[in-house]
């Protein structure tokens, strides 16, 4: 995967992360701790960035928030770093899950980048009667969710899950997502009625609580799932408009649709 190039730092606002060099790590975060890299982000710092000695980065774990620290040994297989300060606090994000069909390779990237730029906090990749592609690489997928926060200054990474059969999800949903609500994006609905079907969500106390957006693949449901999730009574059904969207973008539209009303938008 390729990343960009970070230009010099021209923004106060410490959620903006253009122009920082900035990392997610496995280990704690803490003051005057050292971090040694792997040799992937040791790579990327001194022979892509060409950062040395004494340069500054930003470091975020998904737990401790994220800090500054600065690099003390610049070897381009294990750069080690020592942290100074904590700059931001940690950060949930909104109890939102993605759920979608796959679809081809460099759409696939697209969505994980893009749901967790929305603030996705689950992506969960579902087989459905028409879905084309279903042979997933899950660390592929949450690599793409990793640079997308490191380069959109989040402090948080949404949990990536292996694929599951629709079927099989939806059965167990009561015990593998207790209490969770499931918006479920259906083309077959009339268009026009999201916002309204939204903001009685909203009325009803649904907003910020756990949620799971429900997408469907390239050639969309089957009839019979159709009638399988709008039976549910834990299941709310929106429409996505007139307009007839590529799967990548009918998911994140529904992301953006449901974060402006029932998230933290």
């Amino acid at each position: 995967m390729t990343r960009r190039d970070d230009a010099p730092d021209t923004d106060d606002n410490p959620r903006c992360a253009s122009g920082k060099a900035r990392l997610f790590v496995e280990g704690d975060l803490r003051g005057g701790a050292s971090l040694t890299l792997d040799a992937d982000q040791s790579h990327y710092l001194v022979n892509v960035l060409r950062m040395g000695a004494g340069a500054p980065v930003l470091l975020f774990n998904g737990r401790d928030g994220e800090w500054a620290a600065r690099i003390t040994q610049a070897h381009k297989k294990h750069c080690v770093l020592e942290l100074i300060e904590r700059t931001r606090a940690q950060e949930p994000l909104p109890d939102i899950w993605l759920l979608f069909a796959p679809v081809k390779k460099a759409r696939l990237d697209f969505i994980a980048q893009k749901a967790t730029e929305m603030g996705a906090a689950v992506i969960q990749p579902v087989i459905t009667a028409r879905t084309v592609v279903t042979r997933l690489k899950d660390e592929r997928l949450q690599a793409n969710a990793v640079e997308a926060a490191e380069q959109c200054g989040l402090v948080a990474v949404p949990e990536v899950r292996e694929a599951a059969k629709l079927s099989v999800l939806l059965a167990r949903w009561s015990a593998v997502a207790p209490g969770r609500r499931i918006l479920f994006c259906d083309e077959g609905e009339t268009p026009g009625a999201a916002r309204a079907a939204l903001e009685r969500l909203a009325g009803d106390g649904w907003r910020g609580a756990p949620l799971a957006v429900l997408v469907g693949p390239e050639g969309g449901f089957s009839p019979e799932e159709r009638d399988m999730i709008r039976l549910r009574s834990d299941t709310a059904v929106l429409s996505l408009g007139p307009r007839i969207m590529r799967a990548d973008t009918a998911a994140i539209a529904a992301l953006a649709v449901v974060g402006l009303v029932l998230g933290d938008w």
